[in-house]
């Protein structure tokens, strides 16, 4: 070969790799990393197209259209994990190990105390960055999700208060499915005898439990409200529960005032005007609350019935007549009697 064409070859073959470690080198910067830090939140069912427009828009990646195809040609694009990460663009290799389970997706632990609405869980879902508005859509119309021994038309009361950890991708039926399974938790072998021995249905007994969980000013308190009431119920009686009113009305038990006629809303719910267990629970109770009910305090130290309770100073004061009720409340001042 002349020297001339041997010449020509060598400058053609170091022009040819310098071209391709020009083209390496600016894949390489498109695929490094860029300093930001960002959180992002890939949806499920997102392709690698898709999270990788998502991560070049929060400024993570130079080039989606490469980090697209990255992960497909590595085959990673069909192993991301869906999620809300907080991530650093320290450049696509790294990235795509994160999303594809090198990194935890973000979570929210939150708690949810005993006796609080279906609305007051919508209201603290809401402020973690869920989807309150869809969970009280589907508390209030469950259809498939509602369970057998569920009677009433909403999931009021079976949203079971405990703390719980969802990812921040979590649905509205991840979020109440988790809360029914932590009530049926509750729903032991021996918790189903005494249900059966004491006559109560799985209804009737979160119904009165959510009562006794909004009218005890302490845990120690609701096995004797849980006995009036029980006790009340066997006789006949009105529950006369203001809890009860508050809830028909929409209000919170301060708010009540009997000058503007609230105790006679006509509502199931006013277990003043309607006699027997309100149709459903009022709130969400506690265990507590639900071992109250199967396990009361119902008669004093001389076997009789206790039929009537008011708080006064911090204190619980039960009484087994109405004569006796009323002497207790003029001796303590109290304005507004309970049962």
């Amino acid at each position: 070969m002349p020297e001339g064409s041997r010449n020509w070859l060598r400058r053609g073959v170091v022009a040819l790799f310098l071209t391709f470690l020009l083209l390496l080198l600016y894949a390489l910067w498109l695929l490094g990393p860029t300093g930001r830090e960002a959180v992002v939140r890939i949806p499920r069912g997102a392709t690698g197209a898709e999270v990788a427009r998502i991560l070049e828009e929060a400024g993570l990646l130079r080039s989606g259209h490469a980090f697209s195809a990255y992960l497909r040609f590595s085959g990673r694009a069909r192993r991301l994990v869906p999620g809300v990460y907080r991530l650093k663009g320290e450049g696509a290799f790294r990235l795509a190990r994160a999303l594809t389970g090198g990194v935890k997706p973000l979570s929210v632990t939150l708690t949810f105390p005993e006796g609080e609405r279906a609305v007051d869980y919508a209201r603290r879902l809401s402020q973690a960055g869920l989807d309150g508005e869809g969970f009280l859509r589907l508390v209030e119309r469950p259809g498939a999700l509602k369970p057998p021994y569920v009677e009433g038309r909403t999931l009021e009361g079976y949203l079971f208060p405990a703390t719980y950890t969802f990812d921040l991708l979590a649905t509205p039926e991840e979020v109440v499915r988790a809360m029914l399974r932590r009530f049926e938790a509750e729903l032991t072998p021996p918790v189903r005898r005494l249900l059966e021995e004491r006559g109560l249905s799985v209804h009737a007994w979160v119904t009165l439990a959510s009562i006794v969980e909004k009218e005890a000013g302490s845990a120690e308190e609701m096995p004797y409200i849980a006995g009036v009431f029980l006790n009340r119920l066997e006789r006949g009686m009105p529950l006369q529960a203001d809890p009860t009113v508050a809830y028909a009305l929409g209000k919170r038990l301060p708010e009540l005032s009997r000058e503007a006629g609230d105790f006679q809303v006509d509502s199931p719910y006013n277990t003043y005007r309607y006699d027997g267990l309100p149709p459903g629970p009022i709130a969400n109770p506690g265990q507590k609350a639900l071992l109250a009910v199967l396990n009361p305090v119902r008669q004093d130290e001389r076997g009789r019935p206790y039929l009537y309770f008011f708080h006064a100073q911090g204190r619980l004061y039960l009484n087994v007549d109405f004569a006796g009720h009323l002497r207790d409340l003029a001796r303590y001042r109290y304005a507004s009697p309970s049962p």
